[in-house]
């Protein structure tokens, strides 16, 4: 029973047909932070899935889509924007 939970708890991959160019960015990353390319791997794969350390919060804008109210003030300072000055633009 514990090799089987020391199996699961150190759980190796075999990651094939890596492309070159992924392969070189890995490896220039590991030799730049002087680090393994193992642990240089497991922190793209953890960022990749959303468990690095600057986690982003990803957001679809659900929660303000369709909320566009009319503003006159706001038309007309776009309107504003739209204006050719023709001293400019002779």
């Amino acid at each position: 029973m514990r090799a089987g939970i020391a199996y699961i708890k150190c759980m190796q991959y075999t990651i094939r047909n890596v492309p070159g160019f992924l392969d070189a960015v890995l490896r220039d990353s590991a030799r730049q932070q002087r680090k393994s390319l193992n642990e240089t791997a497991l922190e793209a794969l953890a960022r990749g899935a959303g468990l690095g350390e600057n986690r982003r919060r990803q957001r679809d804008l659900g929660d303000i889509a369709g909320s566009w109210r009319e503003d006159p003030d706001f038309d007309l300072a776009l309107a504003a924007q739209d204006a050719v000055d023709p001293e400019i633009w002779r």
